[in-house]
């Protein structure tokens, strides 16, 4: 029962966490207009929480390590429920970014800190189940948030919204404090040192430096693909529709994660890694092929809220909800390797490597969408992406098999 009674709380500070930084993200442009932000001062809003959360991941994972890692998640929820209480008072861009950036450094502890003591309460071999039903509790944060957000703020404003974030922080704060108990692991040195050359960590980073620009890519470029005017490149599906869409990847990854997690407790997770992201990457190529296929089905309907929809929009909704699916297969399988590797050396730290290794890539890879976009046109973002899901899981196999067998990826 007191086991049971951590993961939840854990499970809570997650969700919380997640429903903060999704709400943000969602009232951003009602920001923006309230404001009066533009050109660069726009790019900033979004800069801000980047950088914070880059300038947390080593200090946050070092001291999570050295230290009680539950007095650090504690105090990264204390900082983030001080951002979402700043976001109600804010009255210029300068409060704005600055309230961001302070987000940024809350979201690095409250995700990595939590999903370190996660790693650490459960064992080897339910270790990827308990992760995976930690995820499905941010995506169900992510469907609310995305959902409800911009409703509530229609009729209510932003301060309400806030203050309930910062009540449901203060929550999950003495949930912590009840059921989570001190962490008595003390990993002296510099543990991001020793892992960053870890074989099994170098292994599976040389796949998701690839993976990172796939799903960075497809993630924002579907709304895109959907909602952008057929003159651009795009679907010209907008409203409900367009929000089903999206929503569908989160849905399916959220139901799915506690069994593929289970899973791959069982059978091997670097096999589960590298087949799930093969698959994804099959799947973003196949993407810009929903039109065609849409003709070729003729689906079209009138449905209850849409309202009459073109047979492309259930062939996306399908594919959408596949791509959480195939995400699904790899995110719990991939975060259990990296606790597996960080156990008794510096679990926090290793996971802090792993969002080190994605940071290019969801960096850059909007830039050069935006580049293919206009240059080339809109299939070639997701011929990039799908190219570079199926590049890092043959790297990532090839690795495996010439150092150790193949036989070797159901022993990972």
């Amino acid at each position: 029962m007191t086991a049971r009674r951590s993961y939840w709380a854990l499970y809570l500070t997650r969700f919380v966490s997640s429903l903060g930084y999704i709400t943000v993200l969602t009232l951003l442009p009602f920001y923006i207009d309230a404001l009066g932000a533009e050109g660069l001062v726009v790019g900033l809003f979004v800069t801000a929480l980047g950088v914070g959360r880059t300038l947390a991941i080593v200090p946050v994972g070092w001291a999570a390590d050295r230290f009680d890692k539950r007095a650090v998640l504690l105090l990264s929820m204390a900082v983030s429920a001080t951002a979402y209480a700043l976001f109600v008072v804010v009255d210029s861009s300068l409060g704005f970014v600055l309230a961001r950036g302070l987000q940024g450094l809350g979201i690095v502890g409250t995700g990595m800190v939590s999903l370190a003591l996660v790693g650490d309460l459960a064992t080897r071999d339910s270790r990827a189940r308990q992760i995976g039903k930690y995820n499905s509790w941010r995506m169900a944060a992510g469907i609310l948030g995305s959902i409800s957000a911009a409703t509530l703020y229609e009729v209510y404003g932003f301060d309400p919204i806030f203050a309930a974030i910062v009540v449901l922080f203060s929550l999950a704060i003495v949930a912590l404090w009840l059921y989570v108990p001190r962490d008595e692991t003390r990993i002296s040195g510099f543990p991001f040192r020793d892992l960053a050359v870890n074989e099994r960590i170098l292994t599976i980073t040389s796949f998701r430096a690839q993976y990172a620009v796939a799903v960075t890519l497809v993630r924002n470029w579907i709304p895109i693909f959907v909602g952008l005017s057929a003159a651009r490149g795009g679907l010209e599906i907008t409203g409900f529709a367009l929000g089903a869409i999206v929503a569908a990847e989160k849905f399916t990854n959220m139901l799915c994660q506690p069994l593929t997690g289970r899973i791959s407790d069982r059978h091997g997770r670097g096999l589960f890694v590298a087949g799930g992201g093969a698959v994804y990457g099959l799947l973003a190529l196949a993407v810009p092929l929903a039109p065609a296929i849409a003709a070729a089905l003729g689906l079209g309907a009138s449905l209850p809220v849409l309202g009459p929809v073109p047979s492309v929009f259930f062939v996306l909704l399908a594919l959408n909800g596949l791509l959480g699916v195939a995400d699904a297969v790899r995110e719990p399988a991939s975060m259990a390797l990296f606790a597996d590797e960080g156990e008794g050396q510096g679990i926090t730290s290793s996971f802090g490597i792993r969002g080190i290794v994605w940071r290019p890539g969801a960096l850059l890879a909007p830039l050069l969408g935006g580049y293919l976009m206009d240059a080339v046109g809109m299939a070639a973002v997701f011929v990039v992406a799908g190219v570079a899901a199926l590049t890092g899981a043959v790297t990532m196999v090839g690795i495996i098999v010439v150092r150790q067998g193949p036989r070797a990826l159901w022993r990972w």
